[in-house]
């Protein structure tokens, strides 16, 4: 299945409510998020992305063919960290598995690196979330450690996991 980072579109609101009104995706992500998930919530999002930064706001809809199946960004952090970024991802549950967020997680890694100053892009899952891990461990990210104890999600104390990589660790097979 082919996959392409994009830049979002107003129109894009729709799949968008549909990949986050379902509670097995929003059970990865941080708390903050409406359920159900609206279109309006939708349109307020990449309203948002769209007049965000782009040199500090990097979002892009992730899409398998011509649909839109899932959100990434980075964030650029500030103070002493502003040449850091966090990364960040969810795709709809039907393209589970399917190798669609490595891809992604791939090109939006190589467009940042290489178009701003960013040195260094982090991520942080839960640490039961085993396929987020693994897809950060496939696209070259090297695991830092875990963060003990480091967040509280649906009531549960939760160990997350730190992955990096850093510009100079692009793999060659971002380039082909």
């Amino acid at each position: 299945m082919l996959c392409k980072i994009r830049k979002w579109d107003l129109a894009d609101a729709a799949d968008l409510a549909a990949s986050l009104s379902n509670k097995k995706v929003q059970d990865n992500l941080r708390d903050g998020l409406p359920y159900p998930y609206t279109e309006q919530d939708g349109v307020d999002f990449i309203s948002a992305m769209l007049s965000a930064d782009e040199n500090e706001t990097f979002a892009f809809a992730i899409t398998a063919d011509g649909q839109v199946v899932g959100s990434i960004g980075v964030f650029r952090q500030g103070n002493i960290h502003r040449q850091t970024a966090e990364l960040g991802y969810y795709i709809a549950e039907g393209y589970w598995g399917k190798g669609i967020v490595t891809e992604a997680v791939k090109q939006v890694c190589e467009y940042v690196l290489n178009k701003s100053d960013i040195i260094r892009i982090y991520a942080e899952p839960f640490a039961n979330n085993t396929a987020s891990c693994r897809v950060l461990e496939k696209a070259g990210f090297q695991y830092e450690g875990t963060l003990r104890k480091n967040a509280v999600k649906n009531g549960k104390v939760m160990d997350m996991k730190m992955y990096s990589l850093l510009k100079e660790e692009i793999p060659a097979y971002y380039y082909g």
